[in-house]
């Protein structure tokens, strides 16, 4: 059977493509997808039609999104559904291939899709460490993703970090703001995810429907507040709970991927008269004082350290796995939010 990438070929229209297989090239290494994560944010923007690369496009240049025209005129269709939770088994190896045999496991980012080609060296980058369970490499971007707003935060051993937001991202940020030394505030709107975190540490868990979260915060901190807030739901009225949540001077990341306006945020009230510290965290850049050590693949090698030690739980937070040939009933699933869920794995 021939292996099969996933589309979005309209908004919540879910298409399956026949993926032509070509010889490989000189140092060229073929792998079978085992596992490939759904993100329920950015994919799910996607597959909603509420993503800004819907009606701009984004011109690298000036670094602006501008007005979709004829020479661009959609996004779709969405090829392999930016998937980027992928691991698979390495199956075939091209001619003059050094450091990898068959049977060994890499991660990565290839979208959704039953094959991928990658080099050598890609290969030998990104294996997965032996004993890890391989479900854990689909973590590699989304850890790394994680991994940078703790960077960008800049956290202290016995300072309070409270977490907007216990999705998959938001539950490894919290993990990893523990493993900083920081006592942990989690906030969602939602037991179930919240059930998570104080399984996996969160000192204290704040259900934010109907009561002020940040007032809790401040509470639980002695009226100070906490030193620094990640928000990273991408829910704008969470942002202005997270900058109302900080001690004077503190600090907000911001990892959220935000969605039209903000007509919940309210920059003339706490963020102004406590001289808010507003820092944007995104994967594709990492805090400038840092850029010297610090890379994606560094980042990415520690997520999978951490989790062979034991540190970081990241297996443990898929909660389906779904054959890949039922992906369009999980991304229904995940749209219209029929059952609780938080990591959803598509299964090959």
């Amino acid at each position: 059977m021939a292996a099969l990438r996933l589309d979005f070929s309209a908004p919540k229209e879910v298409t399956f493509a026949e993926l032509e297989e070509q010889p490989l090239g000189e140092g060229e290494v073929r792998l079978s997808t085992l596992y490939s994560g759904i993100s329920a944010g950015t994919q799910l923007t996607a597959y909603r039609g509420i993503n800004p690369f819907v009606r701009k496009k984004f011109e690298a240049e000036t670094r602006l999104f501008l007005d979709r025209t004829e020479e661009a005129p959609s996004l779709y269709p969405v090829r392999g559904c930016w998937g980027y939770e992928e691991v698979g088994v390495v199956s075939e190896l091209g001619p003059n291939v050094s450091g990898i045999k068959e049977g060994d496991v890499v991660y990565g980012t290839w979208g959704h899709k039953g094959m991928h080609v990658v080099t050598d060296s890609f290969a030998r980058d990104h294996l997965l460490p032996e004993g890890l369970d391989p479900v854990a490499g689909i973590y590699s971007q989304m850890g790394a993703i994680a991994l940078n707003a703790i960077l960008d935060a800049d956290i202290h051993i016995g300072e309070t970090v409270v977490v907007f937001g216990q999705g998959v991202p938001g539950q490894l940020v919290a993990q990893l703001a523990r493993l900083n030394g920081a006592d942990v505030v989690a906030v969602d709107l939602d037991d179930y995810r919240l059930g998570f975190s104080e399984r996996l540490g969160a000192a204290h868990t704040i259900n934010s429907r109907g009561v002020d979260a940040a007032a809790q915060v401040k509470a639980l901190t002695g009226g100070r507040g906490a030193d620094v807030a990640i928000e990273i739901s991408g829910a704008a009225g969470a942002l202005h709970e997270a900058i109302r949540s900080v001690a004077y001077n503190g600090r907000v990341v911001t990892a959220g991927f935000y969605q039209g306006g903000a007509k919940d945020l309210y920059l003339g009230e706490e963020f102004h008269h406590n001289r808010i510290q507003l820092i944007g965290s995104q994967i594709s850049g990492i805090n400038l004082g840092l850029t010297n050590r610090w890379d994606r693949l560094r980042m990415e090698r520690t997520v999978m350290q951490l989790a062979l030690s034991g540190k970081l739980k990241l297996a443990e937070l898929v909660t389906h796995r779904i054959a890949f040939e039922q992906a369009a009933e999980a991304y229904r699933m995940l749209d219209a939010n029929t059952e609780p869920s938080l990591q959803v794995v598509l299964q090959f």
